[in-house]
């Protein structure tokens, strides 16, 4: 199992060092996902201000 000597650790070092990977495997997928959602609000405003826009640019058409 082990090739060299400083290269076997025990089981209770590997289960932490797997631990610690998906803790910051999960932390960059939160960081991406919060990162998402500031994109997409951002975008929802754009969306709704530019629609607002084009509502109050056109006139309003008279009755005669």
């Amino acid at each position: 199992m082990c090739r060299a000597a400083g290269d076997c650790q025990p089981a209770s070092r590997r289960f932490i060092a797997f631990r610690m990977k998906d803790v910051d495997k999960q932390a960059r997928l939160a960081e991406k996902l919060r990162e998402n959602l500031r994109r997409r609000k951002a975008q929802a405003r754009g969306a709704k201000t530019e629609a607002g826009e084009r509502g109050a640019a056109t006139p309003p058409e008279s009755a005669d």
